[in-house]
């Protein structure tokens, strides 16, 4: 995927992202380099009983239905390579035709809810998730126990300290990129595969900065979760092979509510716009 600009109208689109609140603009999608062991996938449960229980999840989470999982893909879809020596960007899925598939990611880990464990795990959400070590870091127990509840979420890197990235030299840069690589590596036993700028933002500092610390995507979004509504970077509704970018926060930050109940009103729209959940590792 080439680093371009996103049409006029997206960048214009206000989203919400790893800021100190739910208001802060994010960019969405690719920017000009000039602005310088895998789970199994929830979808096949390892039995009948498992789920049921898992149908059965949905009441007590304030769901009007079981949450649908897309199967895993036979072949993974063909994205194109990055450039010599930087990553490639990714920020919508290339879906078969007529599979209405999305993808849940959160961010930072400011949120440590107990409760959400038990939600996520119940209801077997395949996360995605993008940590940042200042943030996370006070209880990274909590975020192994939500990548080890068979649901085949994963731990993957959002950087030291949560920087914008396109403000600093590639040394700091790489510095942020390299330093939760070595970070998460230690303490979860695996070094991530893929890298989210905070905020959105980058260049091609970025990119060569990535790859330099064994990063093999760098993974944008298409859409953002607000407290009960989604805000989509280009038009008024999911598209197919959508990233979701939602964040681990809690009522100080969701005005009160609380990070389950925004959980469950973005599974709610993803139901009412007829989208099944896949896990993006099967596919990216």
């Amino acid at each position: 995927m080439v680093a371009g600009t996103l049409a006029a109208g997206a960048i214009a689109l206000s989203l919400s992202g790893c800021g100190d609140s739910v208001e802060p603009t994010e960019r969405l999608g690719r920017k000009t380099a000039e602005e310088k062991p895998a789970s199994p996938s929830p979808s096949a449960p390892a039995s009948s009983s498992a789920a049921t229980a898992a149908d059965e999840a949905y009441k007590k989470w304030g769901l009007t239905g079981p949450v649908q999982y897309a199967p895993k893909p036979a072949v993974k879809p063909q994205l194109p390579p990055g450039k010599p020596g930087k990553v490639p960007v990714t920020d919508r899925i290339p879906v078969p035709g007529g599979e209405k598939t999305v993808f849940l990611t959160f961010d930072d880990g400011a949120e440590k809810n107990p409760e959400f464990l038990k939600m996520a795990a119940d209801l077997k959400l395949p996360i995605s998730m993008f940590l940042t070590d200042n943030i996370a870091s006070s209880d990274y127990g909590h975020f192994e126990k939500l990548r080890d509840n068979g649901s085949g979420s994963t731990i993957n890197n959002h950087t030291l300290t949560h920087p914008n990235l396109r403000t600093l030299p590639f040394a700091a840069q790489k510095k942020e990129i390299c330093g939760q690589q070595e970070r998460l590596e230690k303490r979860f036993g695996t070094k991530p595969q893929w890298f989210r700028p905070p905020y959105g933002n980058y260049n091609d500092d970025t990119l060569k900065a990535a790859a330099e610390c064994g990063i093999s995507h760098l993974v944008l979004w298409r859409v953002s979760m607000q407290i009960n509504n989604f805000q989509y970077a280009e038009g008024s509704a999911l598209k197919p092979g959508d990233i979701i970018l939602a964040h681990f926060r809690g009522p100080a930050e969701l005005k009160g509510a609380t990070e389950i109940e925004m959980t469950t009103r973005m599974l709610q729209r993803i139901q009412e716009q007829g989208y099944k959940i896949g896990r993006l590792e099967d596919y990216l």
